[in-house]
């Protein structure tokens, strides 16, 4: 089975928003060298690598649950 997948937006100082899907490593991964601020960091997604200056990362805004397709009852 595939790892799941989660949507996260990373917010920059200049007003800029990139959207990508990543896996809990890498979520994680981000999240430590965000708290570092400084550096480039880069991160694979499900599209494929990002190179983040984290100097200009101002938020990550991170899915909380899992979107199902269909009815729920």
């Amino acid at each position: 089975m595939a790892e799941e997948q989660i949507k996260v937006e990373i917010g920059f100082g200049i007003g800029q928003v990139l959207s990508v899907k990543l896996g809990e490593p890498e979520l994680a991964g981000l999240r430590e060298a965000v708290v570092s601020g400084s550096g480039w960091h880069e991160v694979k997604t499900q599209e494929g690598t990002v190179a983040l200056n984290l100097a200009t990362v101002v938020f990550l805004r991170v899915e909380d649950a899992a979107h199902s397709i269909g009815f729920s009852g």
